[in-house]
């Protein structure tokens, strides 16, 4: 009760299903339970981010959207997006629930927060109004698809931030479990992505090395 009432009940939670191993017993780590709970302020204030920016959007069925239409980002978030939810729900099956949240958290902070949220400013700021409503259709898809895959590790936050996305029904409880929508896996896309990521890092090392200021243009 303690530890709920300083980081949370979603943060314990979170942390007594990722960091068990079946048939061992596990030493419970504050520091862990400290980062569960920078994971949930992660997800929110990208939640915020993704509401501030819908403009009214209203939920759209991906599957009459053509994938050889979208561009290299949408079309790399979106395999991401379906790959997850193909290992996680394996892995569920598999009652293993560590690894199922661990791949929930690598996804949402790595690459849909650090990359394509920060990737998807440039549309979103643009002038193209065809690229922004895009944008935030994707945006929406992922976010919501991948909340209701985190709900059973952290059932309190999901359900915050689904009552604020776009959705249909009255609860994130009783949604339909994400489906897998074959035609988004893309792994060509996903290497493409790769490498250009890749780059962007090696860039990123270099101005460091040589210390180059963030914002100064070289």
């Amino acid at each position: 009760l303690n530890i709920i009432e300083k980081y949370g009940a979603d943060a314990l939670r979170f942390t007594l299903l990722t960091g068990s191993t079946p048939g061992n017993d596990t030493k419970l780590s504050l520091d862990r339970v400290e980062a569960s709970r920078n994971f949930a302020n992660k997800i929110w204030n990208a939640a915020r981010f993704v509401v501030s920016n819908l403009d009214g959007t209203t939920p759209t069925d991906l599957s009459t959207w053509d994938p050889k239409e979208q561009n290299l980002l949408d079309r790399w978030i979106l395999s991401r997006s379906n790959r997850l939810v193909e290992n996680v729900t394996r892995l569920i099956e598999a009652y293993q629930y560590g690894e199922a949240g661990r791949q929930i958290y690598d996804f949402l902070w790595g690459e849909f927060c650090d990359w394509y949220i920060e990737m998807s400013k440039v549309r979103l700021y643009g002038q193209d109004a065809q690229a922004q409503q895009t944008t935030r259709q994707v945006l929406v898809y992922v976010l919501e698809r991948t909340m209701r895959l985190l709900h059973p590790f952290m059932p309190f936050v999901t359900e915050a931030i689904w009552q604020n996305l776009p959705h249909k029904g009255e609860s994130i409880m009783i949604t339909p479990w994400p489906e897998v929508e074959e035609k988004w896996l893309d792994e060509e896309a996903e290497a493409a992505a790769e490498l250009l990521m890749e780059i962007v890092r090696a860039i990123r090392n270099a101005r460091a090395e040589f210390g180059v200021q963030p914002k100064q243009r070289i």
